[in-house]
This record gives structure tokens, C-alpha cells and sequence, in this order.
């Protein structure tokens, strides 16, 4: 049942479209034909107003109706190859302009969480924000010490605007799988939910706070990436301070360009930066659209990206990592039946559904893609065609993985608004193929044999006393036996098996156990101790199994 405040906010919603013109768009949707005659009955259609472009009318309803709506213009405004140019360059508008509040609010919220005068907090604030965006705005200031730094800002209303159309979104993902039977394959109640996840943590900064100090560390020392430094003393769940970032915006290619900044180097790094951070660190920003992006062009043959805005950040599943990772590669060289294969055993496709129809079917949608050079390629409409396959093969939306699309695409999106020539397949196949070989290697199984060192090392211990054990009351007729022939055989079997399985299990950790004693003491050749310390290791986890 729709609550009041949902049905109210339903009608706003399409108040706002029918005033700015666009219920023609909202009519062409499938889920508004049978309610068509709403439009034409309704008395705001007699009131349209369609000044300005589509565009404009199109930034200015989103703009209306609030952060959520925002932000789905935010998205979309990258994908110029999805979208109209007029469309994509007046969304683009959403990214820096969006409506300040005023700053003595933003003084008296600051004032408020850190519980002392601005005037004791900074030697100067700026009242005239420097970015306003859909949930908070930024303020720039001057720390005590002479430090330049950002106050960030949390929109006043927020929680209990985003409250509200987060119910909203709700009620029609409720009625969408209710009433649409096409809903089953996306999932919109599970879709709801993990974007709920994702914009409440927006709502506090002291979670982008801690994301953007986890991102600073991963990238310390990277030539490619600098991320602000956090003021902890100066953070709140409302309020956030962090180090000013002075570059190029990177939405401003004309003037990278005359600033004699390496446009192909900058956009193969932005490939980097995003793959690295899937892939090596498994802690992504994921919220990379152009007002979130700066160039510090110190040095125009080594540019340097700086991010801003942490409040969206992503990570994957191991499992889902080198599912998507092996997707990649399978592409890139042609192997669809190994795309099938991956797709039904990750469980994105119904388990029934036939290896050899879903490769033909893969093969069909990506042949005509992959027969041009690699640069000519969007990932984009790489996507498109296999969502039409998922639709044929009832492929399941995998909440889990939005971020990580929505991500991609706006990487490959502003990669190659900069350089339309980005070979973005190019650049990330190293990054992939390097990834899959590191987690195949000696090194990654010696890790995961450290950090399960404690479980290995208490089984090592355990098992001698059990096998033990068993042995003693057998011998000792503790155990009830049956006195059939074939029974005490079955049991002498079973005591030599105990018996070889704790001499096994003792042989192979006394052989791990050397192998590390060899390597530790630089002993040669150190070939040997690792040698020991795998086979040792395999051969224990064999006999544990």
C-alpha cells in the first residue's frame, strides 16, 4: 500500500515533468502507457512550459526534484556515446552547479557539530561556497596554522529529503515487481537497497573521512594519484575538513591543452588508477564524474590526477573479482565459451541454461564489435549487446556489481571525452593479465598460507592427538564393535588408515616446519627451503581435507 507521503511525492514528481515539458519522455516509457490519460487530464498540462532546450528543461526538473534525481543525471552526463550531445553537455551542468545554500547556514551547521566559532576554528572562511552539490556543499578556509583546506558541508533537510524519495523509489520498485513481469531478471527491490546503502553513507562525512585516508594510503608515494589529506580534529558526521586541491578541473580539456599537459598519458593513467584500485586494492572511488576529478599540471609531462568526494566508494567480492577479471580476458581474446562458462558458474545465469546457445548467443553480439581496431571499441556498447543477451537468458542483475559498472563507465566515458583515441583495453590487459598471474603464483598461495598460518598450525597440533587417540580405544575396546567378519575388517582398515594419516600429517609439518627453518636461516640454495616450505604446505592441506 502507498503511503500519503509517497502518493504526494509521486504527484510532485510528475508535476515537475508535465511544467518543464517532458512528459512526452515519460510518456514513451512503458511502465506510464497505461496511465497516459493522466497527462492529458491532469491541469499541469495545461500549464507546460517548454522554454529553453531539452536539455536546459531537462537539468532544471532534475534539479527540482532534489538530490536523488541529481545525482542520476550526474551518471548519465558522462556517457556522451549513449547520449545526445545537447543532453550530455547541459547534464554535465549538475556536476558544479547546482543551487548553494546560504553560507551563514553553513557557518552556524559547522558551528554547530564542532561546538566552537568559526572564527576560533579558521583565520578565514569563505561565506561564497566554492562547489555546491547535491548533498553537501564545500567551503574553502585557512586553518590557524596558514594550512589551505576545504569545509565540507552537509545540505540542511538531507536525511529526511533523501528519507522521503528513498520511499518512494521503494514503492515503485514494490509495484514494478508486482506488476511487471520483467522485473524478475532486475531485481528492483535488491537494486533500491544497495543504492540506499550507498547514499545513507553519503549522508555521513565521517565515513568519507575514513574512505579517503584508506585511499591516500594505498596510493602514498604514486606519481599517478594524490588524494587530500583529512583533518580528523575537524570531522564530524556533518561537517568534514580536509586539504584544498588547486588543479584543472578535468572537464577543461582546452585548457589542459594549452597548458601543454600529455592528454594520452593522463587518460591511460585514469585507466590505471581505476583498474589498480579494483583489482590490487579492491577499495575503489566510485563516484568519478568530471566535478570530482582535478589535474595538477605542476609538471604538464607528468600530470597528476587529484579525486575529491569519497562518499561513494566500492569492493568487490574475491569470487567476483576473478570472475570479472577472467570476463575481460575471455573478451579480449575471443573465448566465448569460457564468457558462458564463467557466467553459469558465478550463478549470473540460471543453471539450466546450455554452454553451447549462450556462447553462440555471446558470440553473435560481440563479433561485429570486436572486428574493429581495439581503440574504436567503447565498453559502453560492449555492455548494451550483452544486456539484450541477458534478457534472452534471464540473466540476473548483481547489485553487488552497480558500482563497479557505473564506475566503468564513467571511467571510459571521461577517458575518452579527453583523448577519443584511449585504447582502453590496451591500457587495462596488462594491469588483468599481471592480476590473474599474481593470484596463481607462489606468492599469493605463500599469503594465504600465512594468514591461515593459525588454523594450519592448531590442525597440525591437533590431528597427531586425535589420530592418536582413535587408535588408543580401538585397541583398548572402547569402541563398540560388531564381531561380523566383515565388520572388523572395515575397522582394520580404518586403523591403518588412521595410523599412515598421522605418520602423513606428522611428515608433512615436520617438512613445512623445515622449510621455513632452511629459508630463515639463509641457508643455500633457498630454492630448497621454499620448495619444502610448498610441498610441505600442499601436502598437509591435502590430508586435512
Amino acid at each position: 500500500m502507498i503511503s500519503l507521503r509517497v502518493a504526494g511525492r509521486l504527484l510532485t514528481i510528475h508535476r515537475v515533468l508535465v511544467r518543464y515539458g517532458l512528459d512526452d519522455f515519460v510518456r514513451a516509457t512503458h511502465l506510464y502507457r497505461p496511465l497516459r490519460f493522466v497527462f492529458w487530464l491532469s491541469p499541469w498540462t495545461w500549464f507546460r512550459r517548454r522554454q529553453g532546450t531539452r536539455g536546459e528543461r531537462l537539468r532544471r526538473a532534475l534539479e527540482d526534484l532534489g538530490p536523488i534525481f541529481v545525482k542520476f543525471g550526474q551518471v548519465v552526463s558522462t556517457r556522451r556515446d549513449l547520449l545526445p550531445p545537447d543532453l550530455a553537455d547541459e547534464l554535465a551542468k549538475l556536476q558544479d552547479r547546482v543551487p548553494p545554500f546560504p553560507g551563514a547556514a553553513a557557518k552556524a551547521r559547522i558551528e554547530t557539530a564542532l561546538g566552537r566559532p568559526v572564527t576560533e576554528l579558521f583565520s578565514e572562511f569563505e561565506e561564497e561556497p566554492l562547489a555546491a552539490a547535491s548533498i553537501a556543499q564545500v567551503h574553502a578556509a585557512r586553518l590557524r596554522d596558514g594550512r589551505e583546506v576545504v569545509v565540507k558541508v552537509l545540505r540542511p533537510g538531507m536525511r529526511e529529503i533523501i528519507g522521503r524519495d528513498l520511499e518512494v523509489l521503494h514503492a515503485l520498485a514494490g509495484l514494478a515487481e508486482d506488476y511487471w513481469p520483467g522485473s524478475r531478471r532486475l531485481h528492483p527491490r535488491e537494486v533500491v537497497v544497495e543504492y540506499e546503502k550507498t547514499i545513507l553513507n553519503e549522508l555521513d562525512l565521517m565515513r568519507e573521512a575514513g574512505n579517503a585516508s584508506q585511499l591516500k594510503r594505498n596510493f602514498a608515494g604514486d606519481p599517478m594519484l594524490h588524494v587530500p589529506e583529512v583533518h580528523w580534529d575537524l570531522c564530524r558526521q556533518e561537517v568534514m575538513v580536509m586539504e584544498r586541491i588547486r588543479g584543472v578541473p578535468i572537464s577543461e580539456v582546452a585548457r589542459l591543452k594549452e597548458l601543454g599537459t600529455d592528454i594520452p598519458k593522463l587518460a591511460e593513467n585514469g585507466v590505471t588508477i581505476f583498474f589498480t584500485q579494483v583489482f590490487s586494492h579492491n577499495f575503489f572511488h566510485a563516484d568519478m564524474h568530471p566535478g570530482n576529478i582535478f589535474v595538477d599540471v605542476s609538471d604538464p609531462a607528468n600530470p597528476r590526477y587529484a579525486a575529491v568526494d569519497f562518499g561513494i566508494v566500492g569492493t568487490l567480492d574475491p569470487r567476483d573479482q576473478l570472475y570479472i577479471a577472467g570476463n575481460f580476458l575471455a573478451f579480449f581474446e575471443h573465448d566465448y565459451r569460457k564468457v558462458a562458462v564463467l557466467h553459469l558458474e558465478s550463478g549470473w545465469v540460471p543453471a539450466g541454461t546450455r554452454v553451447d546457445e549462450l556462447e553462440s548467443a555471446v558470440r553473435t553480439v560481440c563479433e561485429p564489435v570486436f572486428n574493429k581496431p581495439l581503440k574504436e571499441i567503447s565498453f559502453g556498447v560492449v555492455l548494451l549487446h550483452l544486456f539484450e543477451v541477458a534478457r534472452r537468458y534471464d540473466m540476473q542483475v548483481q547489485p553487488q556489481l552497480i558500482l563497479l559498472q557505473k564506475t566503468l563507465l564513467n571511467i571510459e566515458g571521461l577517458g575518452r571525452q579527453l583523448y577519443p583515441e584511449l585504447d582502453l583495453w590496451k591500457t587495462a590487459l596488462p594491469i588483468l593479465r599481471a592480476w590473474m598471474r599474481e593470484r596463481s603464483g607462489p606468492r599469493s598461495l605463500f599469503r594465504s598460507l600465512r594468514s591461515h598460518w593459525p588454523d594450519i598450525a592448531e590442525a597440525i597440533k591437533v590431528m597427531p592427538v586425535i589420530a592418536r587417540r582413535t587408535i588408543r580405544r580401538a585397541y583398548d575396546e572402547e569402541l563398540s564393535v560388531r564381531t561380523e567378519s566383515e565388520t572388523l575388517e572395515r575397522l582394520r582398515v580404518e586403523l591403518r588408515r588412521d595410523r599412515r594419516r598421522s605418520d602423513t600429517v606428522i611428515a608433512a609439518a615436520a617438512m613445512f616446519v623445515g622449510g621455513i627453518v632452511w629459508t630463515s636461516l639463509a641457508t643455500q640454495p633457498v630454492w630448497l627451503g621454499w620448495l619444502l616450505i610448498v610441498g610441505g604446505a600442499l601436502w598437509l592441506l591435502n590430508r586435512l581435507r
